[in-house]
């Protein structure tokens, strides 16, 4: 069972106490400030009146971001093919040592 961490982060001048796994900080302080970073740039890119509209152009971004990353592993298999052939050679190991 992993241990549980307690943190806040801050996200658009705002701090969101969270209780986390210990293995799950690291990628959420990563995260927080990768969207503080993009809240600035649409900030001095765009004439913003509300941090909301900041904040869901920013969801927008990294929602794209993701859903084109699907999408292009989806068409080229790149990703999952690697995973079989990695497959494969641990099965080959295991089947020549027997």
């Amino acid at each position: 069972m992993s241990e549980k961490l307690k943190i806040k982060l801050s996200i658009a001048d705002r701090v969101y106490p969270l209780t986390v796994d210990m293995s799950q900080e690291e990628g959420l302080r990563s995260a927080s400030k990768k969207i503080d970073v993009m809240i600035k740039q649409f900030e001095e890119n765009y004439a913003v009146r509300d941090k909301q509209d900041v904040l869901a152009m920013c969801a927008l971004q990294f929602a794209s971001q993701v859903e084109q990353k699907q999408l292009s592993n989806a068409i080229d298999g790149t990703e999952t093919l690697e995973r079989l052939k990695k497959i494969n050679d641990l099965l080959f190991d295991y089947l020549e040592k027997k």
